[in-house]
């Protein structure tokens, strides 16, 4: 029987690679393509043994493929990119990722994970601990996953598992060039967990009617049978709250039928669960930040609510959770320079990770280096977010904005970026070349500082060089 293969085209995003594993598991061949493959993407690739293209060109598909699946990228456009042209014109179906993750999910349970921010680390702590049950549990609800990220735990982004149960991270942003549905709808949920909700991807959602809009056609997706749980802390949580017309549960750290009481923050840190008033289980963790204390809440209400595991079960998995990479990721164990990376693709996702260094390391000085790389805080729309975010920061660093399809948009400069920042009394600099940058880190760093890479890009490879400067300079003895 003919192996089916299927070729990729911009296969180094996140969700794309973990499609691309979840094929290649399935025994389908996989090609694929990319002219921006960075860590840890690029590495994820490299351990599953899925080759790919490191450039586009209409020679890269396989002349027998079946069916390509097209990143969602302003570069990857028929006018402008000879690959894709090449793909439209085979007459082959192409497809975008989420319409195949909603087939290759068929025949399971679908639980989406969305929200603007925190989605990513629930949806890895929720396979996390469905991996983690008992052995009787596990059997039963052994799962399969996507995530649109890198995790630390579990040890893949994407995997099928023995049980009826398929987690899936959701997004809000449009499946594809040419398809501008979320990819969320895409997906058939039994059961939602919706963590904070704040206006985001302006250049798509320009008010945030526009934004809640998508979120509560997925709330309409869910059965008669199926949960909805809510976070109610962001935003616009409220508001979408206001707006839903099903039963909801609702969770919080300080609001809601689920929260944390007795917080107690550290290395490792300690709270309670509480449903009601009644309290369920003490729960340790390693992860920083009360934004990770919220995400913990809301994956417990989401298993407790449907009966999926007990308060025990859930205290006792937890605390071995690593996290996702990016998502507050310390670099080095080598170094008295507390360095971490966050994923710096909105405010409220910059706010939380700088607000969790903060609260960690609140007697040392805070560095962070911030790359403007995504529509959102490239755009002229989103400036006024400048006005507030880098607050108690010690020294910021503001990167050159990304190029790509700056002349779609109204695209910031990087002197704009900056003198907004300084106007809010921050002491900031710009940094260009790699080179220059990486010397004025190095020669600015103290060995008791804490410092934050704040980006969804790949900052020139300073993420890489800088702990390796920091391991050598001020080693941990």
């Amino acid at each position: 029987m003919r192996q089916e293969k299927v070729h990729f085209i911009g296969i180094a995003g996140a969700g794309m690679s973990a499609v691309a594993k979840l094929l290649t598991d399935a025994g389908v061949a996989v090609t694929g393509s990319d002219d921006d493959a960075y860590p840890p993407v690029a590495d994820f690739l490299a351990s599953e043994g899925i080759a790919y293209a490191s450039s586009y060109s209409a020679r890269n598909p396989p002349r027998d493929v079946d069916y390509f699946v097209i990143g969602k990228n302003a570069r990857l456009v028929a006018e402008s990119n000879e690959e894709v042209a090449a793909a439209y014109r085979s007459g082959k179906p192409v497809y975008s990722f989420p319409e195949v993750l909603a087939q290759v999910s068929k025949g399971k349970i679908p639980i989406v994970v969305a929200g603007s921010h925190g989605k990513s680390t629930s949806a890895a702590l929720l396979a996390h601990c469905l991996q983690g049950l008992s052995p009787d549990a596990a059997e039963r609800h052994d799962p399969s996953f996507f995530i649109g990220a890198i995790p630390v735990t579990p040890s893949t982004s994407a995997r099928f598992g023995k049980g009826e149960l398929f987690v899936l991270e959701g997004d809000e942003y449009p499946s594809s060039n040419t398809d501008p549905r979320s990819k969320f709808l895409h997906y058939r949920p039994r059961d939602v967990l919706l963590t904070p909700l704040a206006h985001d991807h302006v250049n798509v959602f320009p008010t945030p009617d526009d934004y809640i809009r998508p979120f509560l056609e997925l709330a309409d997706l869910i059965p008669a049978d199926g949960s909805l749980v809510v976070c109610s802390e962001g935003p616009l949580s409220l508001e979408f709250l206001g707006r839903v017309v099903r039963p909801v549960v609702i969770y919080g750290l300080d609001t809601g039928e689920f929260r944390a009481t007795n917080l107690l923050f550290g290395e490792r840190t300690r709270f309670t669960l509480v449903q009601g008033g009644r309290e369920l289980a003490e729960i340790e963790t390693g992860q920083l930040g009360a934004h990770n204390i919220q995400n913990i809440v809301g994956v417990a209400a989401l298993l407790l609510s449907q009966g999926l595991a007990s308060p025990a079960e859930i205290a006792a998995v937890v605390p071995s959770f690593r996290g996702v990479r990016r998502r507050l990721d310390k670099k080095s164990d080598r170094t008295t320079v507390q360095i971490f990376e966050g994923f710096g693709s909105s405010y409220e996702k910059a706010r939380s990770a700088i607000a969790a260094m903060r609260l960690h390391f609140a007697g040392q000085r805070l560095i962070v280096v911030f790359e403007p790389h995504t529509f959102s805080w490239r755009n002229r729309g989103a400036l006024t977010w400048y006005d507030h975010v880098f607050q108690g920061c010690g020294k910021v660093l503001i990167f050159r904005p990304a190029e790509q399809g700056a002349s779609g948009h109204a695209q910031l400069s990087q002197d704009e970026i900056v003198a907004r920042v300084r106007s809010t009394g921050v002491d900031v600099l710009a940094i260009g070349d790699v080179t220059g940058a990486r010397k004025i880190i190095e020669e600015m760093l103290r060995p008791d500082d804490a410092l934050l890479f704040l980006t969804s890009g790949n900052l020139g490879g300073l993420i890489e060089a800088i702990p390796r400067f920091a391991e050598e300079r001020y080693p941990r003895r």
